[in-house]
């Protein structure tokens, strides 16, 4: 009967999905990412990977911590202002007990061996869950884009975050209005063809 109401209940399921996420995400926000969308999308359904890529910039281009601007719309989106604050409490209070409880012995442990061995083994699995995240979104946008457009976007982008350098919310909100015209764009030019087509037949 518990196992019931723990799957079918949105509550539970936003408790459950936050406090993984909250536990888990060893490394701070670009760690936690891969995480609430394996439960936003793949797990619970709540998204679908276009949609989690939206809110993914969204979230970017606004101030704060990005992993619980995520988990308060998730809540938000499911269950209202009271979603928003059951799914960031429950993203935040494991993390922040975690914290507390451990401070009294922080300084005995940074200048442990094996935990730095440990935070060493662990970079490189966050690495490739945030490179395999960036693969499965670059494939999306040559989809959405085309090979030339995307690959003139990413090259555009790696230029204005790395070698100019401008600010990442600029560069989002930049490449948010680009979409929204490229599409229209791409729309009308499809209409124009589907015309001329019909009048050449």
């Amino acid at each position: 009967m518990g196992s019931i109401f723990w799957r079918n209940n949105r509550y539970a399921q936003l408790i459950a999905a936050m406090v993984r996420t909250g536990i888990l995400g060893y490394g701070g926000g670009p760690s936690v990412i891969p995480l609430i969308r394996y439960e936003a999308v793949s797990r619970y359904g709540w998204l679908q990977d276009d949609e989690f890529g939206e809110v993914l910039a969204v979230a970017n281009a606004l101030p704060g911590p990005i992993a619980t601007k995520i988990a308060a719309y998730l809540g938000y989106r499911e269950k209202g202002w009271t979603g928003a604050a059951v799914a960031l409490i429950a993203h935040i209070l494991p993390s922040s007990v975690a914290m507390l409880a451990l401070m009294s012995i922080v300084q005995l442990l940074s200048k442990s061996a094996v935990v730095a061995g440990m935070i060493s083994a662990v970079v490189p699995v966050i690495a490739v869950m945030i490179g395999m995240m960036a693969y499965e979104f670059g494939q999306r946008a040559i989809q959405g884009l085309g090979w030339a457009a995307g690959a003139t976007a990413f090259a555009l982008a790696f230029a204005l975050l790395e070698v100019v350098p401008v600010h990442p919310a600029i560069v989002i909100a930049l490449f948010l209005a680009y979409g929204a015209v490229h599409i229209r764009s791409a729309e009308r030019l499809r209409a124009r063809f589907g015309r001329r087509k019909e009048g050449g037949a």
